[in-house]
């Protein structure tokens, strides 16, 4: 063991599972927020690879301030269209030149937001639907310079991160309901927007799902067509839940629909920032994809922060990382949660403390893992730039 601060104890509520009621959510990739967040992190990505390949270190920049404006459409059966587009801009700093090398860091910014929008939102137009803009500063030479020589980079804050896992029934579900809906079934079912929110509620031993799905108005010809393509989601999620829980589930889908007005959630893009609804980063899923209230949260927006000093994205992506590898490799834990504090101008590999919370199954103490579990611990810290690498590959999601 090295000398890390890390800790271990006893988890200080009841786990998860055993809390009378539990609520999770998470927004999919087509709404505002998380539009914002997928952007960020497409250019955090785009401009780590051009600095690699240009002056073969990662420079400094930040990436974690995009505002969307919502626009307006009139949608409708057989297909509608945008009245005000939508307006995306990408504010941050980013290093534009670095021992006499240009590197056209706006640009870089457009391109990567552009081809992130046209891979997952292919029904917005880019120039018509929506409107692209990005305003990136220089950043300060004295955080420039961490990055550079080659040792271990200092903490650029004074700041935490939060993980947990395993993940509870009804995190399961809401993770993979929006997953899977944007994936595998859209695939087979184009009338389905990516913009889908899901809320789960667990009270007891009885799971409630609430699924806000966007529909796209030229794959949907009349009500008939609608109310069919809302009914469709509902049975794919009912038979989605039953995979992770045997506990009664009830899914419920597009709720504020009023069919007798012709109030339906029929949109021309797929997603809701085509009717008002504004966007940020960091607003929406934390670093593990979800929203959490039963659980411990930073508040930290992960998406668009570099991925070598910026603790508000390490932290948060390792703790999670930290908190699944525990479970898998430890036997006898039921929930776990890890805290890592920074002190800025320290290693990022140092935490000020790494802070882990056991709930144990039965028979077994925290005494009996302790040991182990700061192993681990450990083990990923001395490993903190793989995260980094992973981050600028795009292995590891940060919403």
């Amino acid at each position: 063991m090295t000398e890390r601060n890390i800790r271990v104890e006893a988890l200080d509520r009841p786990a998860v599972d055993d809390q009378t009621v539990e609520i999770v959510e998470r927004k999919g990739i087509g709404h505002p927020d998380s539009l914002c967040d997928g952007i960020a992190e497409s250019v955090s990505r785009a401009l780590a690879a051009a600095y690699l390949d240009r002056v073969g270190t990662i420079l400094h920049y930040n990436t974690d301030e995009t505002q969307l404006v919502a626009g307006n459409a009139a949608p409708a059966f057989g297909g509608g269209e945008m009245i005000e587009p939508i307006y995306i801009l990408i504010v941050g700093r980013a290093t534009s030149e670095y021992q006499g090398t240009k590197i056209p860091t706006e640009p870089i910014a457009l391109r990567a937001a552009r081809q992130y929008l046209d891979a997952h939102v292919p029904h917005l137009d880019v120039g018509t639907d929506v409107i692209l803009d990005a305003k990136l500063g220089e950043g300060s030479g004295d955080l420039q310079d961490v990055f550079d020589d080659g040792s271990v980079p200092m903490a650029n804050d004074t700041s935490f991160g939060v993980g947990h896992a395993p993940l509870s029934e009804t995190e399961e579900i809401v993770l993979n309901t929006e997953r899977r809906l944007n994936g595998e079934y859209a695939a087979d079912n184009p009338e389905l927007g990516a913009d889908i929110k899901v809320m789960g509620k667990r009270e007891g031993d009885r799971i409630d799902v609430t699924v806000a799905a966007a529909m796209i108005d030229a794959h949907i010809e009349s009500l008939d067509a609608y109310t069919d393509a809302v009914d469709g989601v509902r049975e794919y999620v009912t038979d989605l839940a039953r995979e992770y829980t045997d506990r009664e589930v009830e899914v419920r889908v597009n709720t504020a629909d009023d069919y007798d007005e012709g109030s339906i959630y029929l949109t021309t893009t797929g997603t809701s920032a085509e009717q008002g609804d504004d966007g940020s980063v960091g607003r929406g899923n934390r670093a593990n994809g979800l929203i959490t209230p039963n659980r411990s949260m930073s508040m930290e927006a992960t998406s668009g922060k570099n991925p070598v000093n910026h603790i508000g994205k390490l932290y948060n992506l390792l703790s999670t990382e930290i908190a699944e590898s525990v479970v898998g490799e430890v036997d006898g834990i039921r929930d776990l949660r890890v805290r890592l504090v920074s002190r800025i101008g320290q290693p990022v590999d140092q935490p000020h403390v790494a802070d882990v919370h056991v709930s144990t199954e039965s028979g077994v103490a925290v005494g009996d893992v302790e040991s182990e579990v700061g192993r681990i611990v450990d083990r990923e810290l001395a490993d903190l730039s793989d995260v980094t690498r992973r981050a600028v590959d795009g292995e590891i999601t940060t919403f």
